[in-house]
C-alpha cells in the first residue's frame, strides 16, 4: 500500500523512528568506507593474525553514535548481547567480537590519518550530485565541549624583569628588533592575527589549527563569563539544507574568527556548489580579514557589526546608510554586482521637505563596497534583504543543537586531541549520512507520490 504524504515531510526524527535494521540500512548506504577499511587493514602476511572483521567493527561505531550507546564497553557488549544488532552492522555468525583493546588500535590508526575528512568530502559531493544541496547561504559558527580529563593545575608564570625606562640605545632597539622578528618567525600561525591567513594554502591551515585541550571562556546570555575545559567545534552549515559544508576541530581557546578562514577556503576548494552567495556569521567574526576573504570567491558577508570604540559616523546612521541633511536615512535600492556599488534613494521623508530643491541632499547616492568591505555590505546592512539573510544563521545553531544532544558530541571519551577529533569527525559523519539519508526517503517517497 502507497503511502501518501504531501511535501517532504520527512526529516531526521522521522528516520530515527524507523526498525533500527531499515536505518542502519539507510544510513551505511550513504556512506564509503573503503578508503577506512584499506587503512586499519593489515598489510602483510606478517604479524598478529587477521581474525577481525574490520568493515563491521567501522560501521559498529557509526552505529554506536546513531544508538547513542555511550562506551566502547557498552557497544561491545551490545554486540554480544544482541545477535540482530550485530548482524546489522555486518558481523557474521563466526565472528568474533572484537576488543575494546581492538577498537583502541583502530581510532588510533585512524586518528594518524585525514581519513575521515575524505569520506565526508566523497558524502557531500554525492549529495550535491544528486541535487540536495542547493544552498545560496552558509551560516559559520562555533560551540564547545569538554574533554574527559580534568584541567591541570596552572601553572604559576615566572616573574618578570621590570624594563628600563626611557629610551632604547641603538645596539638595544636592533637587538630587541632581531629578536622580536625571531619570535613572530616562531610563533604558531593560529596564534598570528587573522589577516596571516589569507595567503597560507587550506592544507597548511588545516594543519596547524590546535588540537589540544585547553581552557575556553565565552559570555552567556547574561553577560557572565562562562568557562570550560575541552575543544570547539566549528561549522559551516547550508542554511536551507543544513549538511555540514565543512567543519573544524580545534582547542577550547581559539577564537572563533580565526577559523573562519580555513572554512571558507574548504567550502571553496573541496565543496564549490555553484549556487552560493553569501556567508552570515554572528558579530564575533567581524573582522576585516574575513570580509577579504568572502569577497576574494566573490560572495557576500552578512556579519553583525561589532562596534570597537568608534565615533559615530557623520552623514551616516549606525548602519552607515547616508543620511540627509535633516538626519534621515536614505532608503537601499539595489547592488550593481559590476561595478560593486551599493545604490540608495532619497529617503521619503524628503518629498515635501523644503530643503529638496535647494541642491543640499542628493536624489540618488552610490558607494562602493570596497570602500570599506566590513561596513558596506551587499544586500547593504539594516535592509530588509540584509536581516532576512542574517536571520538564516539561527540554522547553524540549530545543528549545534543537534550534535550534542542526539549525536553524542558531548560524549567526549578520549583523552588526547587526535583520538577526540576522530570522535568529532565520526559525528559530523554520522550526522552528514542521516541528512542524506532522509533526503533519498524523502525523494523516493515524492516519486511513489507523483506516479
Amino acid at each position: 500500500m502507497t503511502i501518501i504524504r504531501q511535501g517532504s515531510l520527512f526529516d531526521l526524527q522521522e528516520l530515527y523512528d524507523l526498525e533500527p535494521t531499515q536505518r542502519f540500512e539507510a544510513i551505511f548506504s550513504t556512506i564509503d568506507i573503503d578508503p577506512i577499511f584499506a587503512l586499519v587493514t593489515k598489510k602483510s602476511r606478517f604479524g598478529r593474525p587477521v581474525e577481525l572483521n574490520y568493515a563491521a567493527m567501522i560501521y559498529s561505531l557509526v552505529a554506536r553514535i546513531s544508538e547513542r550507546i555511550p562506551f566502547i564497553k557498552d557497544l561491545i557488549k551490545r554486540l554480544k548481547n544482541d545477535l540482530i544488532f550485530r548482524l546489522d552492522c555486518g558481523f557474521l555468525v563466526s565472528d568474533s567480537v572484537p576488543s575494546e583493546a581492538a577498537y583502541s588500535r583502530m581510532i588510533t590508526i585512524i586518528s594518524e590519518s585525514n581519513v575521515m575528512e575524505e569520506v565526508q568530502e566523497t558524502l557531500l559531493h554525492q549529495a550535491i550530485t544528486e541535487e540536495f544541496i542547493t544552498d545560496d547561504t552558509v551560516a559559520i559558527d562555533a560551540t564547545h565541549f569538554e574533554a574527559k580529563d580534568q584541567a591541570p593545575p596552572k601553572e604559576e608564570k615566572p616573574k618578570t624583569e621590570p624594563k628600563k625606562r626611557g629610551r632604547k640605545s641603538k645596539e638595544d632597539r636592533e637587538q630587541w628588533l632581531v629578536e622580536k622578528a625571531e619570535r613572530e618567525a616562531s610563533t604558531p600561525l593560529f596564534e598570528k592575527k587573522i589577516e596571516d591567513q589569507l595567503d597560507v594554502p587550506l592544507a597548511e591551515l588545516r594543519a596547524e589549527i590546535p588540537q589540544d585541550p585547553e581552557w575556553g571562556v565565552k559570555k552567556n546570555s547574561e553577560g557572565k563569563n562562562v568557562f570550560w575545559y575541552g575543544y570547539k567545534a566549528h561549522l559551516a552549515v547550508g542554511t536551507t539544507s543544513q549538511y555540514i559544508l565543512q567543519s573544524l576541530f580545534s582547542s577550547g581557546n581559539l577564537n572563533d574568527g580565526k577559523a573562519a578562514i580555513p572554512l571558507l577556503k574548504g567550502i571553496q576548494g573541496r565543496v564549490p556548489i555553484p549556487t552560493l552567495r553569501y556567508e552570515t556569521m554572528d558579530a564575533g567574526y567581524d573582522f576585516e580579514p574575513i570580509y577579504s576573504q568572502i569577497h576574494r570567491i566573490g560572495h557576500q558577508a552578512v556579519i553583525a557589526y561589532n562596534k570597537r570604540n568608534e565615533p559615530e559616523p557623520i552623514g551616516f546612521d549606525k548602519h552607515f546608510t547616508p543620511t540627509c541633511v535633516r538626519e534621515h536615512s536614505y532608503r537601499y535600492d539595489s547592488f550593481d554586482k559590476k561595478y560593486e556599488t551599493l545604490k540608495y534613494t532619497r529617503p521619503s521623508e524628503c518629498k515635501d521637505c523644503p530643503l529638496a530643491n535647494e541642491g543640499l541632499c542628493q536624489k540618488v547616492y552610490k558607494v562602493k563596497i570596497t570602500t570599506d568591505l566590513r561596513k558596506y555590505t551587499a544586500p547593504a546592512r539594516g535592509s530588509k534583504a540584509w536581516k532576512t539573510i542574517f536571520k538564516r544563521r539561527t540554522a547553524v545553531e540549530r545543528v549545534n543543537a543537534y550534535l550534542k544532544e542526539y549525536f553524542q558530541l558531548n560524549n567526549v571519551r578520549y583523552r588526547t586531541g587526535k583520538r577526540a577529533k576522530v570522535h568529532f569527525d565520526l559525528v559530523t559523519l554520522v550526522y552528514n549520512a542521516s541528512k542524506l539519508a532522509a533526503d533519498r526517503i524523502n525523494a523516493m517517497l515524492n516519486q511513489q507520490q507523483v506516479a
